[in-house]
């Protein structure tokens, strides 16, 4: 189970050059005849944390040059989280009629979702650096963290959207579940708070992988340096969910034309 899943982990990867194109062509097929094409991205995402800030960085009391720069970083990294494992939850219902009469591999079409939502963090990451450059680097030592956080963060992103995919096309109300615990799990994550602000109900955000997760790419960003714990909880995530991941892969992947 686990060779067949890792065979075609290797083999998706090896055609990168198809789910790179198909992910980029997704993107401009969206915003085609556009004169500002993708950058409606960055334009929307823009106003959303602009009003966001006003009103909740005045409701907490917070200091615009310390709260705007978190605020942005948070919901930026947590688009690609989130967008990531709802559409990696329909990657094979959407990829149905290529499963069912082209052999490629299947992991393509995972691979595939997070490199599309790679490129929107790449439009909408402008805005973080935008507010980095009005506001300063709160430290350069800190800054360089992003990369590896980044990396350990897109490894937990690939096998969750992995593991929703399979799990969602066998049984069909998952994404919907999945949308609705994302919801949910957007309001509990400090994203929009901060993560020291909750007092009494602080077990809502010790409890919350989300929370590292989130933790270990915004907080170099704002110049604090990602805790112990937030690496141990990533990386340790990471490294149970792989395999978790690669063996109900490998074992149900021939199930997967009959079920989509």
């Amino acid at each position: 189970m686990l060779t067949l899943s890792l065979l075609d982990l290797k083999q998706s990867i090896s055609s990168w050059r198809l789910w790179t194109l198909l992910g980029w062509l997704e993107i401009r097929q969206r915003y085609a005849r556009s004169r500002v094409g993708p950058f409606w991205l960055t334009i929307s995402m823009g106003v959303m944390i602009g009003s966001l800030g006003m009103v909740y960085g005045t409701l907490f009391g917070q200091k615009m040059d310390e709260y705007l720069p978190f605020l942005a970083s948070s919901i930026v990294l947590w688009g690609l989280f989130s967008q990531s494992v709802n559409e990696g939850s329909v990657a094979y219902i959407s990829g149905a009629s290529y499963i069912r009469q082209v052999p490629t591999p299947k992991l393509i079409f995972i691979l595939q979702v997070v490199w599309r939502n790679l490129i929107v963090l790449a439009h909408n990451f402008v805005i973080v650096i935008g507010l980095l450059v009005i506001y300063g680097v709160k430290s350069w030592e800190t800054l360089p963290i992003f990369i590896p956080g980044l990396l350990v963060y897109l490894l937990n992103v690939l096998w969750i959207a992995m593991l929703t995919g399979l799990l969602s096309a066998r049984f069909r109300d998952l994404p919907q579940i999945i949308s609705a615990l994302l919801q949910v799990a957007f309001y509990i994550t400090p994203i929009i708070f901060r993560p020291d602000a909750l007092n009494r109900f602080a077990f809502i955000v010790e409890w919350n992988p989300l929370a590292y997760l989130i933790e270990i790419v915004r907080a170099p960003l704002i110049g604090q340096m990602p805790s112990m714990l937030a690496w141990q909880v990533t990386i340790g995530m990471a490294v149970i969910g792989w395999p978790i991941a690669l063996l109900m892969t490998g074992r149900y992947l021939k199930r997967l034309p009959y079920w989509v």
